[in-house]
């Protein structure tokens, strides 16, 4: 279905959980954020039935997000049920990695297509210090059990913020020379918690991939990589991997946007970076059919922006991105 914009939505990004087992400093506070009853999560069978009723306006492709999917008890089984909506052709997850090695081949054998990683650092003290605890050890295990066996593409995403990580901006990059990995580099976005790293910390894309040239060579643009969505990608020479730059802030890409995002409480969010929400969980426990679920996401798609205030000076969100699904 188009928007009003003549943009085809076919991608609903599905936040299965608002919990999460690491504590990033550009994500959350260190306490946290306040975590919502169980009871205004979403079922298992709740998720299922809004997927459903998105293929009827066009939905083809679902990805798995959080708070930290895989800590959501019944992932694999979620996985199983969406792979069996005969119109979703490709199911993605998207994790920080913790727990992706003991779990990566049940989410395959249930129909789990790809996977993206979060690895914002190649160093293991500096790793324990951004998610004030993670293990890059552990994320590794993920990424090396995700190859094995056949998740395509392995998509790894790092936040680059100045003065944190934009050292190892090249050796992220040499991960695409040695492996077959798609390293994607993304803009620190004045967002929730990381809008007070973003004056200071920010590093637009333009800088990354000019570092990158420097170091490593010159970037070819790459036309197509499954699931691309937002990132524009290139090669380096030789490389059987790829590089990614998420430009949100600098570039925004708006005009390609395909998607809608449901939160774990229910509310189906035509525009990550606005606050507008439709509840698609007060009509699902009233009884409300397939259709009328459908109309809802219909309207959701007429209302979505032409594009984002992302970083105009009176841009606000109540809400962290595990609140809302990264």
């Amino acid at each position: 279905m188009e928007d009003r914009y003549q943009r085809e939505i076919n991608y609903l990004r599905v936040s299965v959980t608002d919990r999460c087992n690491l504590r990033c400093r550009y994500c959350m506070p260190p306490q946290g954020v306040s975590v919502v009853p169980r009871r205004e999560i979403l079922s298992l069978e709740e998720i299922t039935r809004v997927v459903e009723a998105a293929t009827e306006v066009g939905v083809k492709k679902v990805r798995l997000t959080g708070g930290e999917p895989l800590v959501r008890r019944g992932i694999t089984e979620l996985v199983r049920k969406l792979a069996g909506i005969p119109e979703i052709d490709d199911i993605a997850l998207t994790t920080n990695g913790i727990l992706l090695a003991g779990k990566a081949g049940q989410l395959k054998a249930a129909g789990l297509c790809r996977v993206n990683i979060s690895l914002d650092t190649l160093k293991p003290e500096r790793f324990n210090f951004i998610t004030r605890g993670g293990s890059l050890e552990a994320v590794w295990r993920g990424i090396e059990k995700s190859l094995e066996i056949g998740l395509h593409p392995v998509k790894l995403n790092a936040v680059v913020v100045r003065g944190f990580n934009d050292d190892e901006i090249c050796d992220l990059a040499r991960l695409s020379i040695k492996h077959p990995l798609h390293v994607r580099f993304i803009e620190l976005m004045p967002f929730g918690t990381a809008a007070g790293y973003s004056r200071e910390g920010y590093v637009p894309a333009a800088e990354i991939r000019s570092l990158i040239e420097k170091e490593l060579g010159q970037l070819q643009e790459v036309r197509k990589l499954a699931g691309s969505g937002p990132a524009r990608y290139y090669r380096l020479p030789g490389a059987p991997g790829t590089i990614g730059f998420i430009s949100a802030v600098s570039d925004h890409f708006c005009g390609r946007c395909n998607r809608l995002r449901l939160t774990a409480t229910g509310a189906l969010r035509p525009c990550l970076f606005s606050e507008h929400e439709i509840d698609l969980k007060g009509p699902l426990r009233r009884g409300a059919t397939r259709d009328e679920l459908a109309g809802l996401i219909a309207r959701a798609i007429q209302d979505k922006p032409g594009w984002h205030r992302l970083g105009q000076e009176n841009f606000r969100t109540r809400k962290n991105m595990s609140q809302i699904g990264g």
